[in-house]
């Protein structure tokens, strides 16, 4: 059996604040293999976002074991993660294509190859024509589309995307889950992502981990074995509906 990339085994992370403290996540326990898309699912304030920042590097853990990485997939944190947040967060007063390159600029990666690549990266997310445009003349669809393919620039090995349509409207939503599908065959990166929708967890996942409301505790972790490609009608099917029901069960709101 193939050694996963991701690795957590009881992991726990605790804040401090002054005299308090406050346990966020309490037991959370999964692998992710290489190539996957898995979706990670719970209600609001569940830690789910303290969760990803841990996988990136950003936050420290305060009991289990963490391992991102593997002998066939070596990961080094300050390279091969690349981030998409709620926000696109692009620079107003860089253009598209400048803000596309810009992990490529933090990282001193050669221009003339960056910027190629940078180029490949907005054409296959349907961005081409826009390089030079900036993120105001852009819908929010767009600049989040953008806010991918920055993420991409550098080529990383996992790619964190925290509830990144969660601003869009319900359209646009549906047709950026779409989209990310596409992005993620293509080009066969590993995805953490994180989201509160039910539906939208179904649809993009290759897996799902459910978390309980905080402090977070793994309710599940099973595979969502439906065709591929995915069109928006695959949640007509019973099996479609099958996996949700199951996770509004393990989060008590059926």
């Amino acid at each position: 059996m193939a050694e996963a990339f991701i690795h957590l085994s009881g992991v726990r992370k605790v804040y401090r604040r002054r005299d308090a403290e406050y346990l966020a996540i309490s037991d959370a326990s999964f692998d992710v293999m290489a190539g996957e898309l898995v979706a990670l699912v719970g209600p609001s304030g569940c830690g789910k976002t303290t969760l990803l920042k841990i996988l990136a590097g950003l936050h420290g853990h305060d009991g289990g074991e963490v391992r991102i990485g593997s002998a066939t997939h070596p990961f080094d944190p300050a390279r091969d993660v690349g981030m998409v947040f709620q926000q696109p967060l692009l620079l107003k007063w860089r253009r598209i294509l400048e803000n596309v390159l810009l992990p490529a600029e933090i990282l001193g990666l050669p221009t003339a190859a960056s910027r190629e690549r940078a180029m490949q990266l907005l054409e296959l997310v349907g961005l081409k024509g826009f390089e030079h445009k900036y993120p105001y003349e852009l819908s929010g669809g767009m600049q989040q589309r953008a806010a991918i393919a920055r993420a991409l620039v550098h080529d990383p090995k996992l790619i964190l995307m925290d509830e990144p349509f969660g601003a869009l409207d319900a359209l646009t939503r549906e047709k950026m889950n779409l989209e990310l599908l596409r992005i993620w065959k293509e080009s066969q990166k590993t995805i953490v992502f994180v989201t509160h929708g039910i539906s939208e967890a179904v649809f993009l996942g290759s897996r799902v981990v459910v978390l309980t409301a905080g402090p977070a505790r793994m309710a599940d972790n099973f595979t969502i074995e439906l065709r591929h490609p995915r069109t928006l009608e695959i949640k007509t099917d019973k099996d479609f509906g099958d996996y949700t029901r199951r996770i509004y069960k393990l989060l008590g709101m059926e």
